[in-house]
């Protein structure tokens, strides 16, 4: 694993543990086992370095979930694929948790302006996807952005939000059958 590779997963670690605001690249570091000046060598500034750390994660759940889209299989498969993979990321999604928890918090300017780049990314991708099944005419003629908007927001509550009012977190099969049986049963067009 090359050193750049090296300080982006210690700077996920510690943007997870700590949120943006108290992270420091003094923690990167030690994280990554590196002196400071090797994280400069790198990125400017705490910002570039979180940035890349956002852009990487979002690049790779898309990437991953590329690669289990398959063409032949409906629009219902697909999503079911998608969003398996997406609870399958739960453990990743944690520092998205802990940066929606600080924006709430905190209002840091970097974290609110992260989670709408984050945001917009995530419903573009899904909106495509949902073209897509509308071209296949397997998808109920609706607004792409407005169902990919829906479906994020509802994944995000019961990532994040539901474990905020309920003592255990959803399992993954309680989560799949849930959007299965309501949104996406909704969306499928009926032949």
């Amino acid at each position: 694993m090359d050193r750049r590779h090296e300080i982006l997963i210690a700077a996920t670690k510690s943007f997870t543990l700590f949120g943006y605001k108290a992270t420091t690249i003094e923690q990167v570091a030690k994280i990554a086992n590196v002196g400071k000046g090797t994280i400069y060598t790198f990125f400017k500034n705490k910002e570039e370095l979180f940035q890349e750390v956002v852009f990487h994660l979002i690049g790779e759940m898309k990437r991953e979930t590329d690669q289990l889209i398959d063409v032949n299989a409906s629009f219902m498969q697909n999503a079911h694929t998608a969003l398996m993979k997406m609870l399958q990321f739960r453990e990743r999604h944690l520092l998205f948790a802990k940066l929606i928890d600080e924006e709430r918090a905190l209002g840091t300017p970097e974290v609110q302006q992260m989670l709408l780049k984050i945001e917009s990314e995530i419903i573009s991708y899904v909106s495509m996807r949902i073209r897509n099944g509308i071209a296949k005419d397997e998808v109920i003629e609706c607004n792409p952005e407005h169902v990919a908007f829906l479906l994020f927001k509802s994944y995000l509550a019961f990532i994040v939000d539901w474990q905020l009012t309920h003592n255990e977190p959803l399992n993954e099969q309680e989560i799949l059958t849930l959007f299965s049986e309501t949104i996406f049963r909704g969306l499928a067009k009926k032949k």
